[in-house]
């Protein structure tokens, strides 16, 4: 009988860059840190490439349409929750078409751009650090893990 395989669940999170200002979306009636800020994000549907969940998350939460070229793969973080472990994908995003819109407005209670010398503190935690990593050049990170 073959063993079973752990299992970690994959998202991406899209840093959609404006100059110097990223799009954040306020999380609103979802039962997971609503009333933070957070990325257009989502989980990676099983055999769906992570391009592919940046493109569909980025048309469904803010009817943005990308171009699979122009996603700039920028962290990776290995996190644990108390529910599961997860890989968290983020891209940096330049360009796009399309008016963002806040196409969820029962999970979403609104998109908007903030500097990012002035990020809310309302940020998610791990969000805010994958943020950090992303533009600061560190491609890999932990977090929520206990090692010491």
């Amino acid at each position: 009988m073959p063993k079973e395989r752990f299992k970690v669940v994959p998202a991406v999170y899209l840093i959609i860059k404006n100059d110097n200002k990223i799009l954040l979306s306020l999380r609103d009636n979802t039962g997971y840190m609503d009333g933070y800020y957070g990325l257009v994000s989502g989980h990676v549907d099983g055999g769906e490439p992570a391009r592919f969940a940046c493109i569909r998350e980025a048309k469904e939460e803010a009817d943005m349409i990308l171009n699979m070229q122009d996603l700039k793969p920028s962290c990776i973080m290995h996190r644990l929750t108390p529910e599961r472990e997860c890989i968290d994908i983020f891209f940096i995003i330049e360009n796009y078409y399309g008016n963002i819109t806040n196409k969820e407005p029962n999970k979403c209670a609104g998109l908007k751009y903030f500097d990012l010398d002035n990020l809310p503190d309302k940020l998610i935690d791990y969000v805010r650090v994958g943020i950090e990593n992303s533009l600061n050049g560190r491609f890999y990170c932990e977090y929520g893990f206990d090692i010491k």
